[in-house]
């Protein structure tokens, strides 16, 4: 098989996902037929060789620690705790009840990494409220998608996780470096509300006169039983990372047992969430590292068929500079989000995109961290994009898609000046892994 035959494995791919089969299998056949052909009853070694490395990988071990984390913190009722006291504090803010959405986002992003999670758990805690309180059903959308989103921008990001293996990168180095691009984005995401709320009241009416008012020691006292063991759990899990006192999949395995150690502090652990929490995390495991072997096959049969020296080839000979060059892969990045889901577009984009980045003298943590930002962006664009398909299955009727693409335009918007501060500024993104020696983990 020629190089430029290698090409052809793409549209292959595309072909079987359009067809209806899983990611997962579509990778997986596309790579036994291609390899097949250009290397024989060989290829049958090559991709058994595959799933001995991502079976062996330990920094993927982190990724069914972070599912069950999360789902611990899901099941056992210490996201709607957290979200009752952040509530305390920002009801009476224009806005508050997005504010506080958004909020809870960022501290259960920082905590545990899944982000179909973590928009599931605000948006069942937060949309009932929001509607009760007349808000806007484009601005409560695009909040709550807003808020999910976080968990691809905000480390422990299980993205992440997939990412820095794949890409040769040191994971810890890539929690750092997305730290301030997240927590940027999570700000713009506030201002945003607060001011939108302020110039438009009608859209996020404050309605407190109904609600018991909570005198200053019960506030600080709810707030402290509530927040404390959060920030504890996420400097367990990142902070540890950061300092470099663990391995990522070390400071999972802590932060797993934390969870279950929250759970039983607040008197929720019983073997029903512990079944549940299992269960979830069996399942979301299975599908992902299922992706990641698929994304390993594939990738190894278009490398070994020299189909990246052909990317390579044809990108230098279109003429083009070096900035258009990645502009083209974010570009390609961004519209595979829209079919794909996350990490799927991390395997079948980084392994191509890693050596040219390298080749064109870009900064690989900054690279990553661009990256990053784009599928979070994809992840909240219309007409597919997967945020507003979790939205939907936990929205009452009266919120209709129309509301919902709406309402997630000014918060694609805040991410895309975020996505250009952090091109024209790639201190933004390596300011912290160098201050921090970038963990060298991988």
């Amino acid at each position: 098989m020629s190089s430029y035959l290698a090409l052809l494995m793409f549209p292959a791919l595309m072909a079987f996902i359009i067809a209806g089969f899983p990611i997962a299998f579509s990778m997986i056949v596309v790579a036994t037929l291609f390899g097949m052909i250009q290397f024989g009853d060989v290829a049958a070694y090559q991709l058994l060789t595959k799933i001995e490395d991502t079976a062996s990988n330990s920094i993927l071990a982190a990724v069914p620690l972070f599912i069950f984390m999360g789902a611990m913190l899901e099941r056992s009722g210490i996201a709607e705790r957290l979200f009752g006291a952040i509530h305390l504090w920002t009801r009476r803010l224009p806005g508050g009840l997005g504010v506080g959405a958004i909020i809870m986002g960022t501290l259960f992003a920082a905590s545990s990494g899944v982000v179909g999670a973590t928009e599931a758990v605000i948006g069942m805690l937060a949309i009932p409220v929001m509607l009760k309180h007349h808000y806007s059903k484009s601005l409560m959308s695009g909040t709550i998608c807003a808020s999910g989103s976080l968990g691809t921008a905000i480390p422990p990001s299980i993205t992440v996780v997939v990412l820095g293996p794949v890409a040769g990168v040191s994971v810890g180095a890539l929690f750092s470096g997305l730290l301030i691009p997240g927590f940027l984005m999570a700000v713009m995401f506030l201002i945003y509300i607060i001011g939108v709320s302020y110039l438009r009241p009608e859209m996020a009416p404050r309605v407190v006169e109904t609600e018991e008012e909570v005198d200053w020691p019960e506030r600080i006292r709810i707030t402290l039983v509530a927040l404390l063991p959060t920030m504890a759990l996420i400097f367990t899990v990142l902070g540890t990372i950061l300092m470099g006192l663990a391995t990522p999949t070390e400071a999972a395995a802590c932060g797993a047992l934390g969870s279950i150690l929250l759970a039983l502090a607040y008197r929720n652990l019983n073997r029903e969430v512990l079944w549940h929490a299992a269960i979830k995390t069996m399942n979301i495991s299975a599908m992902i590292l299922l992706i990641v072997l698929g994304g390993s096959m594939f990738a190894g049969v278009f490398f070994a068929s020299g189909g990246m020296a052909t990317v390579q080839s044809l990108l230098m000979d279109t003429g083009l500079s070096p900035w258009m060059i990645l502009g083209l892969i974010l570009l390609i990045a961004f519209i595979a989000g829209f079919v794909l889901d996350l990490i799927s577009v991390v395997l079948i984009i980084v392994p191509v995109a890693m050596p040219i980045v390298r080749m064109l003298g870009f900064d690989e943590i900054w690279f990553c961290v661009a990256f990053l930002v784009v599928l979070q962006t994809s992840y909240l664009t219309p007409p597919l994009a997967p945020a507003i398909f979790y939205l939907r299955a936990i929205t009452p009727p009266e919120v209709t898609l129309k509301h919902m693409y709406r309402g997630v335009i000014p918060f694609i918007a805040c991410q895309l000046v975020v996505l250009a501060l952090v091109l024209a500024f790639p201190w933004i993104a390596t300011w912290l892994p160098d201050v921090m020696s970038g963990p060298s983990w991988r």
